[in-house]
């Protein structure tokens, strides 16, 4: 779908644009496309762009195993794909990525082009909840320590802050496990995972904070202890205002209805602001839908994201940032 080619082949495009109409550039224009930004089959995400940035060794990535044992550089070698260019070899001047909006924002609101501010910052813990495994049908209600009431206010409660804070910041809890996870057994584990999502790295860890601190009262009224254990990070990538006011004004020459906000998602561009300035480019995804078959965005829509794009490496390539 339109999730991770978009950019490819809007950059494609406008090259054979260029092409055909004889358009020289003071710089060259380089259409790269990154594997394994989802960090689905292997984690973590962004891994060839965060070798490309100098995040991780090549090494270490070529190292990282799948669910079946497979290692990246022994399938990127299978594929044809494995390199062996010199990590921070090739030196930009920006970079741009094209995406659709994985929200319903510009697709609610009827807007056609997202100017995005900055890439979100992500940390992941996982969620210890101990209490004490017992009998179902024997132990009395009042006398439980049973850690899945705790968990299922735990839940509650990171929903519940989140809204209540001032600002953009999204948390989940995106999967949970009991033990021993029978139906006659009074759980006496649940681990769970908790992301927080924010621009601010600061404000990551006050939400957090105030997570952990309200967790200690549900810990006291269930007889349960929760532990954190953080695991993931990445950092949040505030994108160059100068290409923001490039995007910007690339929409309004073309009549298109344009506004700033975050991605709420990671990308590869995030890996880059180490090297270059970045930029970024949404287009609408209807329904907000991305990840899933029923994914769809409008041809007209694509096409307005491209010419955006072209427009704004142009300006930027004549002018400079």
């Amino acid at each position: 779908k339109y999730d991770g080619i978009l950019g490819v082949l809007g950059g494609l495009e406008i090259l054979r644009t260029m092409n055909d109409l004889g358009i020289k550039t003071k710089h060259p224009i380089v259409v790269t496309n990154f594997t394994n930004e989802e960090g689905t089959r292997y984690a973590p995400a962004m891994l060839s762009s965060g070798v490309f940035a100098g995040i991780h060794t090549q090494d270490w990535a070529y190292a990282r195993t799948d669910a079946e044992g497979k290692t990246f550089g022994d399938e990127l070698q299978r594929i044809g794909w494995k390199g062996d260019e010199e990590v921070g070899a090739r030196k930009m001047h920006a970079f741009f990525e094209l995406h659709i909006e994985q929200g319903a924002i510009l697709d609610r609101q009827g807007i056609g082009i997202g100017v995005v501010e900055g890439i979100v910052g992500i940390m992941r813990w996982n969620v210890t909840v101990d209490g004490v495994t017992n009998h179902a049908g024997t132990t009395p209600m009042d006398r439980r320590s049973d850690a899945m009431v705790a968990a299922a206010r735990f839940v509650d409660l990171v929903h519940r802050t989140a809204r209540e804070a001032p600002g953009r910041q999204v948390a989940t809890v995106g999967r949970l496990t009991a033990e021993p996870g029978v139906p006659n057994v009074i759980p006496g584990r649940v681990t769970l995972t908790l992301e927080i999502r924010d621009l601010s790295m600061d404000g990551i860890e006050r939400l957090y904070e105030a997570i952990r601190e309200r967790s200690e009262s549900i810990a006291e009224e269930s007889r349960t202890a929760f532990s954190f254990d953080r695991f993931y990070t990445s950092r949040a990538a505030p994108t160059d205002e100068r290409i923001q006011a490039r995007g910007a004004s690339a929409a309004a020459g073309l009549g298109l209805s344009a506004r700033a906000m975050p991605s709420g998602a990671g990308h590869d561009a995030q890996s880059i602001a180490l090297l270059a300035p970045v930029g970024m480019i949404f287009v609408p995804s209807i329904g907000g839908i991305s990840h899933a078959p029923e994914e769809h965005t409008a041809p007209g829509d694509v096409t307005n994201g491209a010419n955006v794009l072209l427009h704004t490496v142009l300006a930027i390539d004549e002018t400079g940032l």
